[in-house]
């Protein structure tokens, strides 16, 4: 990374590819383009990455991905929880909706990962290359535009407001993306009829384990085993929580305790509601995921419900299929349009689907669910999977893998690394 004169006195810093958003579609594309000899910028707006609630999935398509890239032995020694079906319980009994053991290829399971730990790996990964840099504590907040093409970013740190000029720059900075509102594109937002409240318990010797969505009378409770707690959500209809909070915390545990009742003697740990964190379900797609100049991928292109876990699988698909086809070019000073354009019409596909598939899901037996028509009917699709279980390798498949997994090409793939001493905060 270099610095320029601007006019005025003023420098601004250049580099070849500057993303914004160091999550899992940031740090994999940096990464990626750093093996590939890509100068790289990723500029993260916290000083770490230890924040609660954040998508933990580690799906069999990234442990592929991960073998792939010569890092599975690395990546295997993280402390994870693995998980090889999801089931659902209702007042009739224990249904399996996935089976990941029928599951194509090595990696027959899903695992939970803390987000941190993922990312950091990424990070370390990263800084293996001298032409990979992460700047921390630094906020993106709008494009540089000179009217044509983005030319690069604006960001602002402890010591003020910058600039950092781009051949490229990619948009990884999540749902609320301010690369993607200040370059004006326009968006395609579906409507949600629900929203979801996340906490946790602790976890005990003897607790059932795995991924076990309730459904009993309206209400609708998944619990997500981790090493040490359970990861808990509770589905509320849309803007709901106030609804919920009105009626109190006593009534919330007690409701908590009948619908899980091995958790009923830790619900007191939710101890206010501010142990409650409240996710703001949407479904969204932008219409063009580039302009001149810039790239949006993961969240920022695309809004994924929860419903699966599948919005880290996307982005880092998005990050591989980005990486497979802008890094050589990048490097080489031949990017252009079109393999802007040719991002999108490879990820157009899955994005699409999946959004479908989620929104089906939704519409169809989530959202009569919380809004109290599904009262204790089982689903048909359960009884339907529990009759034929071998209808669950395709939901299975679906979360796991993808509607189109992305497999990096050999310029990405593993090479010698390049150590030098880490710099994480600036030059």
């Amino acid at each position: 990374m270099t610095n320029e004169s601007i006019g005025g006195g003023m420098e601004a810093r250049r580099t070849t590819c500057a993303i914004a958003g160091a999550g899992p579609a940031g740090m994999m594309l940096g990464m990626l383009l750093a093996r590939a000899g890509v100068e790289t910028v990723v500029l993260e707006k916290h000083a770490d990455f230890l924040r609660d609630f954040r998508g933990d999935t580690v799906h069999a398509s990234t442990w592929r991905l991960m073998e792939e890239l010569g890092l599975h032995d690395a990546f295997v020694k993280l402390a994870h929880q693995r998980i090889h079906h999801i089931q659902v319980e209702t007042d009739d009994g224990t249904f399996t909706l996935m089976d990941f053991r029928r599951l194509p290829g090595k990696f027959k399971y899903i695992t939970f990962l803390p987000q941190w730990d993922f990312l950091n790996f990424l990070v370390e990964e990263a800084e293996k290359y001298p032409n990979f840099r992460i700047l921390r504590n630094s906020e993106v907040t709008s494009v540089i535009d000179d009217g044509d093409r983005v030319t690069g970013l604006r960001y602002r740190d402890a010591d003020g407001e910058h600039e950092l000029l781009a051949d490229l720059t990619v948009a990884a900075d999540g749902r609320r993306s301010a690369l993607r509102e200040t370059a004006k594109l326009t968006s395609r937002v579906f409507g949600s009829g629900m929203d979801i409240l996340w906490f946790q318990l602790s976890k005990k010797p003897g607790d059932p384990g795995g991924m076990v969505g309730r459904l009993s009378d309206g209400q609708l409770v998944v619990r997500i085993e981790r090493q040490t707690h359970w990861t808990v959500a509770y589905t509320v209809r849309k803007d709901g929580y106030d609804e919920v909070r009105g009626r109190g915390l006593d009534w919330f545990r007690k409701n908590l305790a009948e619908l899980t009742p091995f958790l009923a003697d830790r619900v007191h740990e939710v101890e206010s509601w501010d142990d409650i964190k409240v996710l703001d379900v949407q479904i969204d797609r932008l219409d063009r995921w580039w302009r001149p100049g810039l790239l949006c991928i993961g969240d920022a292109a695309h809004t994924m419900s929860p419903i699966m876990g599948v919005g880290i699988n996307l982005a880092l698909q998005d990050a591989v299929a980005a990486a497979n086809r802008i890094a050589e070019p990048l490097r080489d000073g031949k990017l252009n349009d079109e393999h802007l354009e040719s991002v999108q019409k490879r990820r157009t596909m899955p994005t699409v689907g999946t959004q479908r598939m989620q929104r089906f899901l939704q519409g169809r037996f989530l959202e009569p669910w919380v809004r109290g028509e599904g009262k204790s009917t089982t689903p048909l699709l359960l009884r339907i999977l529990k009759r034929l279980p071998a209808l669950q390798a395709g939901p299975a498949r679906t979360m796991a893998i993808g509607m189109r997994p992305e497999h990096p090409i050999p310029a990405l793939r593993k090479q010698p690394a390049l150590h030098r001493p880490t710099a994480t905060n600036g030059e």
